[in-house]
């Protein structure tokens, strides 16, 4: 549940921290992506992997297509938070036209499976994701720091005029990293869909949580989305299995006012 709470929170972090721009439509696009997968293993029977292959490279012209319009509307950070609540009410109304209210669960050979390690039994696909969140947050933190483009992202979230003037095409880059963290968000809608069961309203369910992922995490941080959302995870979980699982849902907040008030330097 880290796992995949960290590979959510890796595109909206992104693009908050690098573009000053929030998406909340970042919800809707990986519960559209779990439903594409589903439909696809369900009605055309394509596997997951090959469905990927389809739905990345949808969701990467889509967040270009949408940062065109920011750029060309000139939205603001604030703004963006508001238009793209309307993008998230408008995936969840589609999905619910398309696939109705019901509830959706991918059965697939595998989903069941589990490695034993001692007196645990760990679901192969939950460790699949886990590992996959890491793989993408350890790349994404190389990629910045030590590529050219990275820096230049860089070099752009922390001055864009300064950045132009030597020579960093900034809308290019901004482009390219639109399209990035769209095309985050369908690889984790793909885990979700093989992992959880589907309703429109997840959407809501993941806003509370991954903002304090994000937030623990700081923005445009990799690493820290990861591990602020094993805490989460974790804490959740424990939460459920020692207290009540109702309780559950507080944890993130929680962490987070715990954390704010602290006010630790990293943060």
């Amino acid at each position: 549940v880290g796992g995949i709470y960290g590979l959510l929170a890796l595109g909206l972090s992104l693009g908050w921290g690098l573009l000053r721009l929030v998406n909340l439509g970042h919800f809707g696009l990986a519960l559209l992506s779990a439903y594409l997968t589903w439909s696809f293993g369900t009605v055309y029977h394509i596997p997951p992997w090959f469905a990927v292959l389809i739905i990345l490279p949808c969701f990467f012209a889509f967040g270009v297509a949408l940062h065109w319009v920011f750029l060309r509307f000139r939205v603001t950070e604030l703004a963006s938070m508001l238009i793209t609540f309307g993008i998230a009410v408008i995936f969840e109304s589609v999905i619910q036209w398309i696939w109705t209210a019901d509830f959706r669960r991918y059965e697939t050979g595998f989903g069941t499976s589990s490695i034993k390690v001692g007196a645990l039994f760990i679901p192969t696909l939950d460790l699949v994701a886990c590992l996959t969140a890491v793989l993408f947050a350890f790349l994404t933190w190389a990629w910045l720091r030590w590529t050219y483009v990275g820096k230049a992202l860089r070099a752009c979230a922390e001055d864009p005029a300064i950045a132009t003037a030597f020579g960093i095409d900034h809308r290019k880059l901004a482009f390219l990293l639109s399209g990035i963290c769209a095309a985050l968000a369908g690889v984790a809608g793909v885990y979700i869909a093989m992992i959880m069961t589907l309703a429109p309203s997840q959407i809501w369910a993941w806003l509370g949580v991954i903002f304090a992922v994000v937030i623990i995490g700081r923005l445009g941080n990799p690493i820290g989305a990861l591990i602020a959302g094993f805490v989460i995870g974790m804490s959740e979980a424990v939460t459920m299995a020692t207290i009540n699982p109702a309780w559950a849902p507080l944890v993130s907040f929680s962490v987070l006012i715990g954390l704010l008030l602290w006010r630790p330097r990293w943060l």
